[in-house]
């Protein structure tokens, strides 16, 4: 299982890269030290979690922790989660006419979408998590516009120039992000991010 990293920032400097306990441990310390509360952002995409001043290390996950949570009403050892759909009645005429029922030709109609939309599902979600940092870290920056514009017209040429001008720490950390937003899309989902 891969770990999770982590980054936090203090203003324009990167402090840490590391594991969610290494990260909250020096951007308490940093806390601290200076009053000044850093940023910090998960490196697979892009979210800012909040500073935990009291992070204890992660407890080890078992593969069935998860869906032992998740059991609920339904078919437990398949973890199927009831909710509510809302469709018009002739969607409702032609789910209910096909093998094995409407919840089973939702599940295959949903599992060919997937299939079908992977590699765009996966630069979207690159070009989000770019967002997310650009906006938190470069938002004030000469050029954030347009940088946020050559970013979803897929246009690295356009952008390199642009970042350059950024201070160190936050060009490397957005550009980490915004490569893999513009990197042709693949069947494999991205990793975290290297600063």
């Amino acid at each position: 299982m891969i770990q999770e990293t982590y980054t936090a920032f203090s203003g324009t400097r990167r402090l840490i890269t590391g594991a969610y306990f290494d990260v909250m441990q020096t951007a308490r310390s940093h806390w601290e030290a200076s009053s000044e509360e850093p940023l910090i952002f998960a490196d697979a995409t892009g979210q800012i979690h909040g500073l935990d001043l009291n992070p204890a290390p992660p407890p080890e996950a078992s593969p069935t922790a998860a869906s032992e949570d998740a059991v609920g009403r339904g078919r437990p050892k398949l973890g199927v989660v009831p909710r509510e759909v809302t469709l018009l009645p002739r969607h409702w005429t032609w789910l209910s006419a096909q093998p094995g029922g409407a919840s089973a030709a939702l599940r295959r109609l949903v599992d060919q979408a997937r299939q079908d939309n992977a590699a765009l599902d996966q630069r979207r979600q690159a070009q989000e998590a770019a967002h997310r940092v650009l906006s938190t870290l470069a938002g004030d920056l000469h050029h954030y516009e347009e940088v946020l514009r050559a970013l979803y017209a897929l246009d690295a040429d356009a952008m390199a120039p642009l970042v350059q001008t950024w201070p160190s720490d936050i060009q490397a950390y957005v550009t980490s992000f915004t490569a893999r937003a513009l990197a042709p899309p693949s069947d494999a989902p991205a990793g975290p991010a290297a600063p």
